[in-house]
């Protein structure tokens, strides 16, 4: 089989959202043909552990690691952190509000450590790298960012060895993620971040995307500044490994329970749900008696006070992060999964990797979000939930006392299917052989 090198800071045993394009993309990759080869950081900060991922590394895979350093223990001393504390992803504050040491110590990230916290990574990587390459033959790589260090690494491959077919896979944005103009940059940095941007579209053979919106604004970039080879954007979603699903029947939740998976930070904060469910809750005596606001992860402390101030908090479940395992057993057992957009500017391409397992949950979705974005494109494709608009209220309570009442929605299963993780590793075979 033709070995592919797939560079990713995010691996097994690390847990959260950020492993699992790769290591899906990596357990299918021998089935149509290729061989991968993973390339990760011995000693990286992970959010999260989660062992439970590491029953989909395939045996005998070769994992390559090395030493890498970040700052991440100087910034935890001057934020007064402990050592051992995890750095939350996304500005995601759990116990207090942001001071002024963290206001500094972002604007230091943005304007000193670019692309990211990885930097000082790439110079030993493509060293390291470079002779694996000689030494195997290589012709294939895969960087997947963020942390787009990886792509960093990736384009001092391509310069070494023109001759690799290198593809940038992007799970966000770069510099139109949603929190970029949180990092305070001067002019110079953020002239920087784009220069470095535009090398990586410029220079990879194929950039994926996970939805239509990233990818049209990645060809908006690259076209711009004069590029040509418009083909070569491309879209490969996220999706769900039905390998994940239970197969043996789960007890539903006695409640209605509404359930939120994953981080939950201020930008993803649903006002107008709280508002929604405060009104029903005190005109609908049958509701307030079944409601359960399920949370399961790391939530933001303004999303708490949130809560409070609607006197949501009694109907409250608050689960701390569960291994993946447990998480799809937790949405298989609620009556209604809940999806929410973050509420800022890139908005309309914000597909978050949860979408897709709630899909396989077979659980109803009641999403917030643009109602013109590529998730409600995708939810009326497959049919698996509703959506209703950023503080669209009178649509929200519509929605949810149709869930509430049981009202069958009813999926298009063929639709489903392309989301599979096995469909969508066999696109990216599928590319990679046309290179």
């Amino acid at each position: 089989m033709k070995k592919v090198l797939i560079l990713t800071y995010y691996w097994p045993p690390a847990g959260g959202a950020g492993v699992q394009r790769c290591l899906k993309f990596v357990k299918y990759l021998r089935e149509f043909g290729w061989e991968p080869v993973v390339y990760t950081a011995l000693n990286g900060e992970m959010p999260v552990i989660d062992k439970s991922l590491e029953k989909d590394v395939p045996k005998d895979l070769t994992v390559l690691k090395t030493e890498i350093w970040e700052p991440y223990n100087i910034y935890k001393k001057f934020i007064g952190r402990k050592k051992e504390d995890k750095i939350n992803a996304s500005f995601l504050s759990e116990n207090k509000k942001t001071g002024l040491t963290e206001k500094i110590s972002v604007w230091i990230r943005g304007n000193f450590f670019i692309p990211d916290a990885r930097k000082y990574w790439i110079r030993p990587s493509i060293k390291y790298l470079n002779d694996y390459i000689n030494k195997y033959n290589i012709r294939y790589v895969i960087s997947s960012g963020p942390p787009h260090s990886m792509h960093m690494i990736a384009l001092g491959l391509k310069k070494k060895h023109p001759e690799l077919k290198w593809i940038a896979d992007f799970r966000d944005p770069w510099t139109n993620i949603d929190f970029y103009e949180k990092l305070m940059l001067s002019k110079s940095a953020d002239k920087k971040h784009h220069e470095l941007e535009l090398k990586v579209l410029n220079e990879a053979n194929e950039v994926i995307s996970i939805g239509k919106t990233m990818c049209d604004e990645f060809r908006d970039i690259y076209t711009s500044a004069g590029g040509k080879n418009i083909g070569k954007f491309k879209v490969i979603p996220n999706g769900y490994d039905s390998d994940d699903v239970s197969k043996t029947p789960v007890e539903k939740d006695k409640k209605f329970s509404i359930a939120h998976i994953g981080t939950l930070v201020k930008d993803r904060n649903p006002g107008v749900l709280w508002k929604v469910l405060k009104k029903m809750i005190g005109e609908n005596a049958e509701f307030e008696k079944q409601l359960e606001i399920k949370l399961v992860g790391k939530i933001d402390i303004f999303v708490k006070e949130e809560i409070e101030k609607a006197g949501l908090t009694k109907y409250v479940n608050k689960i701390e992060y569960l291994p993946h395992s447990e998480v799809i057993i937790e949405q298989q057992k609620s009556k209604v999964l809940l999806l929410l957009v973050n509420n800022t500017k890139n908005a309309k391409g914000i597909l978050t990797g949860k979408f897709y397992e709630y899909m396989a949950a077979k659980v109803p979705v009641l999403a917030i979000g643009p109602t013109d974005g590529d998730l409600a494109s995708q939810l009326n494709e497959t049919n698996v939930g509703l959506i209703s608009n950023f503080g669209d209220e009178s649509t929200l309570e519509k929605n949810i006392l149709s869930l509430f009442k049981n009202e069958q929605i009813h999926r298009n299963e063929e639709a489903v299917e392309k989301y599979s993780r096995k469909s969508l590793t066999k696109e990216l075979a599928h590319l990679m052989s046309g290179l």
